[in-house]
Formats: structure tokens, sequence, C-alpha cells
């Protein structure tokens, strides 16, 4: 028998520009508890978003948040000693913590010379559809069309 739901945590908005989004993605850039490092990475890769596009750095950062979030993901399930990737849609809260990772992680391994260059440049990347991030959507979207067949093993 399954436990009680966890309760969602309330994130409070940033002090820049109001968001929760923000305060959220800040999070899980963040590393060792330093938040307020992570703020600064933040805030200065959407300065240079804002100064590298001329546009708004947080509409940008948005609207790449939004041009890598996954719709679907295969999950490995066995059916009769078989196991079968199974694509399963996500739930948004899974959606957006997926597509924020998956920016933080592919600006890490990127080769600027800072973390906010980094970052910069993804996020810049995901907005135009191209980078790592972007690419890590279509592979998974890819995965889960090639195995449709499958997709009467959920339940």
């Amino acid at each position: 028998m399954r436990r009680k739901v966890a309760k969602k945590h309330r994130v409070l908005p940033d002090s820049r520009f109001g968001d929760v989004q923000v305060t959220v993605f800040v999070n899980s850039l963040m590393k060792d508890g330093k938040k307020s490092t992570a703020f600064k990475i933040f805030y200065n890769a959407i300065d240079q978003v804002s100064d590298k596009t001329g546009e708004e750095g947080l509409e940008l950062f948005k609207k790449a948040l939004i041009n890598v979030t996954p719709g679907v993901e295969v999950r490995s399930r066995r059916v009769g000693g078989a196991t079968f990737q199974i694509p399963t849609p996500i739930r948004d809260s899974r959606k957006n913590s997926l597509a924020m990772n998956w920016l933080i992680s592919f600006a890490r391994k990127r080769n600027e010379k800072s973390m906010p260059d980094r970052l910069a440049a993804e996020i810049i990347a995901a907005a135009k559809e191209e980078g790592a991030t972007f690419k890590k959507k279509e592979d998974t979207h890819r995965m889960a069309e090639a195995n449709k067949a499958f997709s009467h093993f959920r339940f």
C-alpha cells in the first residue's frame, strides 16, 4: 500500500525578477548550499544573454526552457522476461525539472571560461533550438517514437 503523497514545498520568487521559476532553476544550479553564488552566476548569465542577443534575457531563458522541455520519455519495464522501453507521458513538474537539469548539466560540460559564460551560451543555443540540450530533447522524443509499438504495455 502506498504512503501519503509528499507535500510540495513552497518556493519564494527571486528578488530581481520576482519569478518562482528562476528560484527553482537557481536551486538546481546551486552546489554545496552556495545560493548567493548560484544567483550571481544566473544573473550574470542573463545579463550576457541580453547583451549578446539584444533581447530581454529572462524572456529568452523562458523560451529556452520551453524549447528543451520533453513531452514523453521511455521507461524500462519487464514483461515476460524481456525488458521493453515503454514511452510514457511526463507530468508537468518532472518536465520542468528535466529541462532545467539538462540545461545545467550541458552548460557545465561546455568549454567556455566561466560558468556564467557557459550558461549564457547554452541558453542562447536552446532558445535558437540548437545545442546539446535541445539535441537531448530530440533524442528522447525519437526514442519514444521508435518504441511506440510497446506503448500498450503501459498501465
